[in-house]
């Protein structure tokens, strides 16, 4: 078992509105998981994602796959 504490952090991109999410990539590995919380709660929930769908949802983003709102 690992005792390998999640590394939050958020994306450059994100303004300071506080409308963030934050997530720990390095757990994916060790984990199997990318944890996702709410920036504005850090002692909040945490929504552990499967690592492969991460990063399936980084690489659509990062194609443009879901335009914009």
């Amino acid at each position: 078992m690992t005792t390998e504490s999640p590394r939050w952090f958020k994306s450059s991109y994100s303004e300071n509105g506080g409308a963030c999410v934050e997530v720990a990539v390095n757990l994916a590995n060790t984990h199997g998981t990318v944890p996702v919380r709410d920036s504005k709660n850090p002692v909040g929930p945490i929504l552990n994602v499967p690592a492969d769908a991460f990063s399936s949802f980084i690489e659509g983003v990062k194609g443009g796959g879901w335009g914009t709102a």
